[in-house]
């Protein structure tokens, strides 16, 4: 099957352990003797904020970089690392907080398939009788980090301290809750607090307006132009309310794509293509399959591919996780990602009537293109 679109794209591999969101808290904890490698040369640092603006792209970044002065600044002088497989906030925050690629911490999706009970759930919706804790097991980066002592804080909306997705991939230390989000001063002065309330912190914060902005009119919008122009100068403003030892740095859990209606097809139009297929799940941009018993992946993933061509990546979960999509695959968690993976290589989209809430999104992410998988590593100083 091909790898290359009709653009020439090849699907962006993301390269855990060295050069992915998933490698950013194991750094930092590094630097406090946890664990054994700065993979992403961070260097030395007692004191640390990040700040993680929910889907914002390099690519985007780069084509507005005039109207958002202060982060495609530091920009010229950043690394650019990726999300993980799939580029979607779910996953990209739980392999930020647990430092674990997808096939580790099992979060496999905005939706994915639960082996134990044979039901679709949503980490951010959640409705099954398991718990987060058991969904995912493994350690987080702050908790490790609490236990040795760092002061770690994480600042977010009050509503979403004790969501099922901040105990699953994000727990450990305190939650700073803030109750109007549109405070900025308020999350500038809780963050400052944060940081300075140890000579040896951690301090997490989630700015989630861009990705919403994006969903909902597209990320070319004058109104995600407007949400960014706003974040930037926010960064700024924090940037220079911080001490000058605290280390800051600001990256994002996804880039995005705008999907015109002409690019959009619905699965259950395409009767030939759900043959076989007993569960849908995912996101519009990575469909993931999960089959019949008596069904062959090779064989669905085939027909697939040849109704959507160079559009999509198609893939068997085999061949996946053989060409490195997921990291190193846990037993625990295999039957979470889709017997047969759909990524889209085109500005298009897969839809499903079975998630009526997609039908209305402007821009989507999820699949392997650049434009959704490379993400900012800014560290302003």
């Amino acid at each position: 099957m091909s790898s290359v679109s009709a653009t020439g794209e090849l699907p962006i591999v993301p390269q855990y352990g060295r050069q992915t969101l998933s490698d950013l808290l194991p750094s930092i904890a590094y630097q406090f003797g946890v664990g054994d490698t700065d993979r992403l040369g961070l260097g030395a640092g007692e004191q640390w904020v990040v700040v993680l603006v929910d889907g914002l792209g390099t690519e985007q970044l780069e084509q507005v970089a005039s109207r958002a002065p202060f982060l495609s600044g530091e920009l010229r002088r950043a690394q650019v690392i990726t999300a993980g497989v799939p580029s979607t906030t779910v996953t990209s925050l739980t392999s930020l907080g647990t430092g674990l690629p997808p096939g580790g911490h099992g979060v496999a999706g905005f939706t994915c398939r639960l082996p134990e009970t044979d039901e679709i759930v949503a980490p951010l919706f959640w409705s099954s009788a398991m718990t987060a804790r058991e969904f995912q097991p493994e350690p987080t980066v702050f908790e490790q980090l609490a236990g040795q002592g760092v002061a770690v804080s994480s600042v977010m909306p009050s509503r979403f301290e004790g969501s099922f997705l901040t105990v699953a991939g994000l727990r450990g230390g305190e939650v700073v809750g803030i109750d109007d989000e549109a405070d900025q001063l308020l999350r500038i002065t809780r963050t400052v607090e944060a940081a300075e309330r140890s000579e040896r912190s951690l301090v997490y914060c989630y700015e989630r307006e861009l990705d919403h902005c994006g969903h909902a009119y597209g990320w070319r919008s004058q109104e995600w132009l407007d949400c960014l122009i706003r974040i930037d100068r926010w960064c700024s403003w924090l940037r220079a309310e911080l001490p000058e030892e605290v280390r800051l740095i600001i990256t994002a859990d996804h880039g995005m794509v705008d999907v015109p209606d002409d690019r959009r097809l619905v699965v259950e139009a395409e009767p030939d293509l759900l043959a076989g297929v007993r569960q849908l799940a995912g996101e519009a941009r990575f469909r993931q399959l999960y089959l019949e018993p008596a069904e062959t992946p090779r064989a669905v993933a085939r027909r697939w591919a040849d109704r959507l061509g160079d559009a999509a990546w198609v893939r068997t979960r085999d061949e996946a996780v053989a060409e490195g999509w997921f990291g190193p695959l846990s037993d625990r968690v295999a039957g979470r990602f889709g017997d047969v993976v759909v990524a889209m290589a085109e500005p298009a989209a897969v839809l499903t009537e079975q998630m009526p809430g997609e039908f209305d999104l402007v821009g989507m992410h999820g699949s392997l293109s650049s434009a959704e998988m490379l993400v900012p590593l800014l560290q302003p100083e």
